[in-house]
């Protein structure tokens, strides 16, 4: 049996060492913490070979008097603690005295410091934990840093390193983490002599988070401010339609220190519940800011964890918080025309119809959610422009008139574009003007109209804007205005008290409403919207329906396991409206919701059961919001469908004033088109 015995202190401490630094991204995360605990306001960070062979820290801090240099790297020494009780409220990011000792344990380390107090710095060089020579040396205030070499005497740790790509990747992503931690820090990050990173340490936090994260990302997010009850939840958080397929652009800190909470991620995807969709994460910069003894810190190696002492009231807070930031934007989507595409006609020349490939892609507002996160992109045929419109200007080119299609007289001032109700198409015949025939001549034929237009679509009638109904918010948690954005990245025309009124200009492909206001044209899914209307309405009310009794039973048949976990939910089921009992391996359904046609009853059924299978027994919550989302969907307008005038201007009504952002499964009910991009199409900008 071997004896036991005491390890040698080198061995002890390559043990201990294996704790703290993993990778190259552990030393810098290690430095660059240490770095601002020493109230620095620059950190440069430079690497080679992904760090492996190569990294230094430098920071403009107070630096480490000479006298303390080597104390410096000796196990358990830190300046951060005095006694037991400093450990019930830290305040600062590094506490336990383990990182220098643990890096200079595995690598070769040169350290040059100096104090505000001494003429001259102080250089020390150590090898796997052998001290070299103390000796004095020329440097600015602050601390550098040099690790070289890493894990050159353990290679059993060595053989696990990544490529120098991956590694380097992962010191870039910790650069990244502490720059969006410490926004008053101005961060610099080298790889292999080329700067790809550089914060400007002003203090804010929108810059930090532009910085790093990139324009396209960074403008797709929205500012959060909520304080109360000792705590306060600040920054950003992206909108429904730009979120990412993963988790990776979610960043929590807590009083200024990164770290995984799985409770703070519940909080901020909760706030989401309804509004993106499945399979798609919202990205974030949260910052909760708490008394120093309300969390511990002093729970993991990494200190990338951390225990709250009241878990539902940080929940609450960030969840409360994120959900007023997104009910208090009422953005669009915006729709981009490309130029480079559009056909160019000769004004003299008889144009047949045709078809025109002109690409769309969808982001957001004037500000956009990010390339890869574009709400569609792609190449559309669409045909040829019919004369429904009329542009009135200083050439006689017409439009080519497809069959089936009717002009309309000109009747608004030059350069401008009149929208009208569609009507029902009747053949019409024109002849292009002369080449050279003035302007004022372009006259189009009109039949009669055999449809009346609706009021909205004949007189502009002002509406004014009502503001979407406020986030319900505990008395202790109160709710302080959003952070402003700067005026170059602000977002585009919102609906506020003083915007311009609106008007109902038609629909396109019995689909989508199109609605004027000011410069902007908005596109509006009436199916999209109408179903956020029904599913809030159900919702708020509790889903009472109007049930009907059938005068023949429905006949559903399923398989086996979606008509057994219905039979285990009838109870739910009648409380939707539907009443169903066995009729041999069959189901037959007695009554269902009058807003479900009858021949779509299997189909909602199918969909209901098998959402219960996925959802239904795990959390019955969830389980009844997937079946109000069916019933909503079940209930709303189709596309395709022939609406009333009425039925349009009530759902663009409800998508202007704001009350409907997003379908209940995430996608947007509304696009927006300027009449800049317009005029780009036309070569008039």
């Amino acid at each position: 049996m071997p004896t036991i015995q005491v390890l040698d202190s080198h061995v002890a401490d390559l043990i201990a060492a294996g704790e703290v630094v993993e990778r190259p991204a552990s030393v810098v995360k290690e430095l660059m913490e240490n770095a601002i605990d020493a109230g620095a306001s620059a950190n440069t960070v430079k690497i080679a070979h992904g760090g492996m062979t190569y990294l230094r820290v430098t920071d403009d801090g107070k630096g480490i008097p000479a006298d303390e240099v080597k104390t410096a790297f000796l196990r358990h020494a830190t300046s951060k603690l005095r006694t037991e009780y400093d450990l019930e409220a830290i305040g600062t990011l590094g506490f336990r005295g383990e990182a220098l000792a643990a890096i200079a344990a595995v690598s070769r380390v040169e350290i040059l410091t100096r104090t505000a107090g001494e003429e001259l710095g102080t250089s020390l060089s150590l090898e796997g934990g052998v001290y070299g020579p103390v000796e004095e040396a020329g440097c600015p205030l602050g601390t550098t840093m040099v690790v070289r070499d890493l894990f050159f005497n353990t290679p059993a740790r060595l053989k696990f390193m990544k490529k120098d790509a991956a590694e380097g990747a992962a010191v870039f992503a910790t650069a990244q983490r502490v720059a969006l931690s410490h926004p008053e820090v101005s961060v610099k990050f080298i790889r292999d002599g080329k700067q790809e990173m550089l914060t400007p340490g002003d203090g804010q936090l929108q810059s930090a988070v532009y910085s790093v994260l990139g324009r396209e990302l960074a403008l797709g997010f929205r500012a959060v401010k909520s304080s109360g009850e000792d705590m306060t939840v600040s920054g950003f958080v992206s909108l429904p339609a730009c979120c990412r397929g993963s988790r990776n652009w979610q960043f929590f800190f807590v009083n200024g220190r990164q770290v995984k909470s799985r409770l703070m991620m519940a909080a901020l995807e909760e706030a989401y519940k309804n509004q993106k969709m499945v399979g798609r994460f919202p990205g974030c910069v949260l910052h909760l800011e708490t008394k120093l003894n309300a969390v511990d810190v002093n729970v993991h190696p990494a200190k990338t964890e951390v225990k709250f002492g009241n878990e539902r009231q940080v929940f609450s807070a960030v969840y409360h918080a994120v959900l007023s930031a997104l009910e208090a934007d009422r953005s669009h989507p915006k729709a981009e025309l490309k130029n480079e595409v559009i056909p160019a006609f000769k004004a003299a020349d008889t144009v047949t119809p045709n078809q025109t490939q002109i690409p769309i892609s969808l982001h957001k507002e004037s500000s956009s959610c990010g390339k890869t996160s574009s709400a569609a992109s792609g190449t559309v045929k669409q045909p040829a422009p019919a004369p429904t419109v009329t542009q009135v200007h200083d050439s006689a080119y017409q439009p080519p008139k497809p069959a089936g299609s009717r002009p309309v007289s000109p009747a608004q001032p030059p350069r401008s574009f009149s929208y009208v109700h569609p009507i029902t198409p009747r053949p019409a015949v024109s002849t292009p003007a002369p080449k050279d025939a003035p302007a004022k001549e372009i006259v189009h034929k009109v039949p009669a109209p055999v449809e009346k237009l609706s009021p909205a679509a004949q007189v502009q009638k002002p509406v004014q804007p009502t503001p979407a109904p406020a986030a319900e918010v505990p008395a202790a948690f109160v709710e302080k205005a959003p952070e402003t954005a700067p005026a170059e990245h602000a977002p585009g025309p919102t609906l506020t008290e003083t915007a311009p009124a609106w008007r109902l200009a038609g629909e396109v492909f019995n689909t989508y409403i199109i609605v004027e206001q000011g410069d902007t044209v908005f596109l509006i899914d009436k199916h999209a919207a109408h179903e956020r209307m029904n599913f809030d309405r159900m919702k708020a009310a509790g889903y009472d329906p109007m049930a009907q009794s059938l005068l023949s039973p429905v006949v559903c048949r399923l398989d086996p396991s979606q008509r057994q976990v219905l039979l285990d939910h009838q109870q739910l089921l009648e409380e939707f409206g539907f009443e169903v009992d066995e009729l041999g391996q069959d189901l037959a359904v007695r009554q269902a919701p009058f807003d479900v046609a009858v021949e779509e009853i299997p189909g909602t059924l199918e969909e209901i059961a098998q959402k219960l299978l996925t959802t239904g027994r795990a959390d019955p919550a969830a389980a009844r919001d997937e079946l109000l989302h069916t019933m909503a969907c079940k209930a709303a307008i189709k596309g395709g469908w022939k609406s009333s005038p009425q039925e349009l201007e009530r759902v663009a009504k409800a998508v202007m004033e704001g009350q409907v952002k997003y379908c209940p499964h995430g996608r947007p009910v509304a696009i927006e088109l300027t009449r800049k991009e317009l005029e780009k199409q036309f070569k008039r900008a």
